[in-house]
């Protein structure tokens, strides 16, 4: 197969992963909130209280649900398809007597799919005067027969897969074999799929466990900070040159700031390190196991200090133990590896360090020394830059340009740093353009300069094909943004 093909393959997996975590990271503060009140209020919790208690069920019975299946709609087809998604969602709701996460994560953009159908199905038909009515009772009828469809049908059907699902958890917990469910998530991850895993998949069977035994190991297996943890530490003492210089200002970040795509660059510089981070989440888990341990929600990002809050009671020595054994493993496994590996994959690992820095800003506490070999690093890029990086700016015309966005998988992270970047750039240069950050799924549709990584450009394109698109390696450094900030400036 093609380099083209399987770059393809990989965006529509990505795109369809962000998809699914789509639906849930904008309502993780809902999912903490209820974790919070689960934590406390229950029975087992840290200050029992009956009355404050009652809340728990409702919120994970509606609010969660419901909050998911407009997300979902609204992904689809923004307002109109999140109110459609909404209400067909409350027909899976009532149709399963279990937590329906997995079934709003479908009826929900069905809604928005099928609202979406009707709207061009009447676009250009209706005669002045009755748009509001059409409207109106068109989402209603739309929304009125899914809530039936999914009470009957989609309810029964995903109350039914969630049940497998957990079976099929409980089984591999029984026999212990959980911690082999590690092997799929750790590449997974590097392959820029940590989000779709963690909040589109473990999120949704993690919370139904919650409601049953107050607390999930399912919330740990993604989440552990200590697999990367473990290999930025070992590059701290057996890397070379930069690398060692900056990767203790990256597990800083990773481990208490909680942003996990800090260390991919590292393994994707040297891809025997998954080996490390499978053997760092493999041990934590079973570690996990072993304690019995669980959170009461998911933990984002995945920091030790959101980690900690999110344990249910009595668990905090099984978490910890899971988090330090874990480091251990993936460290000893990465020191083998850095200590005997060839030098002349020293390019690779600087270029591994400049990935990295894209998550890192202010908070590292090797940017400055970062910034005395700025102008060597920003030569290095120049030549290893992608040949789409190398002729992604031409000529841009100032006049055109009233909206930048630093686009990312989640729209956090990575895009936040690098925006922050530009704006400081434009402000210095006197640029008066908007910057902002967003996930790729959000973009607009009259943005006009989109600047990704390189390995998401393509997915940025497939949505907004006519912006002006700039790929880079590194988001910090990339000599790009000089590039573009001196084309404007031109102007």
């Amino acid at each position: 197969m093609s380099e083209k093909k399987q770059t393809g393959a990989r965006a529509r997996v990505q795109r369809f992963g962000s998809f699914l975590s789509g639906m849930i990271m904008p309502n993780i503060g809902a999912f903490i909130a209820w974790g919070i009140i689960t934590a406390l209020f229950i029975p087992d919790g840290y200050i029992p209280n009956e009355d404050l208690a009652e809340m728990v069920g409702p919120m994970i019975t509606y609010l969660l649900p419901l909050l998911i299946g407009f997300t979902g709609g609204r992904l689809v087809h923004g307002l109109r398809g999140g109110v459609v998604g909404a209400t067909a969602t409350m027909g899976v709701i009532v149709g399963a007597d279990i937590p329906m996460f997995l079934g709003a994560m479908l009826i929900g953009p069905l809604g928005g799919l099928a609202i979406k159908w009707v709207d061009k199905l009447f676009e250009g038909k209706i005669k002045s005067g009755f748009e509001m009515l059409i409207n109106n009772f068109s989402a209603g009828i739309v929304g009125a027969i899914l809530a039936i469809v999914g009470y009957y049908i989609i309810g029964p059907i995903m109350s039914g897969l969630t049940n497998i699902l957990g079976s099929a958890v409980e089984a591999l917990v029984n026999a212990g074999l959980l911690p082999l469910v590690n092997i799929f998530i750790e590449p997974a991850k590097v392959l820029f799929l940590n989000n779709a895993i963690n909040h589109g998949i473990l999120s949704p069977i993690a919370v139904d466990q919650t409601q049953e035994l107050g607390k999930s190991i399912l919330f740990l297996l993604e989440t552990n900070p200590g697999p990367g943890l473990g290999i930025l530490l070992a590059f701290s003492i057996f890397g070379k040159g930069i690398s060692r210089q900056t990767a203790p200002g990256a597990a800083i970040i990773h481990f208490f700031g909680g942003i996990h795509e800090i260390y991919f660059p590292y393994i994707l510089s040297k891809p025997s390190l998954i080996l490390a981070a499978i053997a760092g989440g493999v041990t934590g888990t079973t570690t996990f196991v072993a304690f019995g341990v669980g959170l009461t929600a998911t933990p984002s990002p995945g920091s030790i200090v959101a980690l900690m809050p999110l344990t249910a009671r009595g668990d905090h020595l099984g978490v910890i133990a899971g988090v330090l054994l874990a480091t251990l493993a993936s460290f000893i496994v990465a020191s083998l590896i850095l200590k005997f590996s060839k030098n002349d994959e020293e390019e690779n690992l600087n270029e591994a360090t400049a990935k990295m820095e894209e998550m890192k800003g202010k908070k590292s506490s090797v940017s400055g020394q970062l910034n005395s070999q700025q102008e060597e690093q920003k030569e290095e890029a120049n030549e290893e830059v992608s040949d789409r990086d190398t002729d992604v700016v031409p000529s841009v015309d100032r006049s055109n340009v009233d909206k930048i966005i630093f686009a990312c998988d989640a729209g956090m992270g990575s895009s936040a740093m690098g925006a922050s970047l530009l704006k400081n750039k434009f402000k210095k240069a006197g640029i008066q353009i908007d910057v902002t950050n967003m996930a790729i799924n959000d973009l607009p549709s009259d943005v006009d300069i989109v600047i990704t990584h390189k390995d998401l450009t393509e997915r940025a394109i497939q949505r907004v094909p006519n912006a002006h698109h700039i790929s880079v390696d590194n988001f910090l450094n990339s000599p790009k943004y000089d590039e573009l900030v001196n084309e404007l400036k031109s102007e």
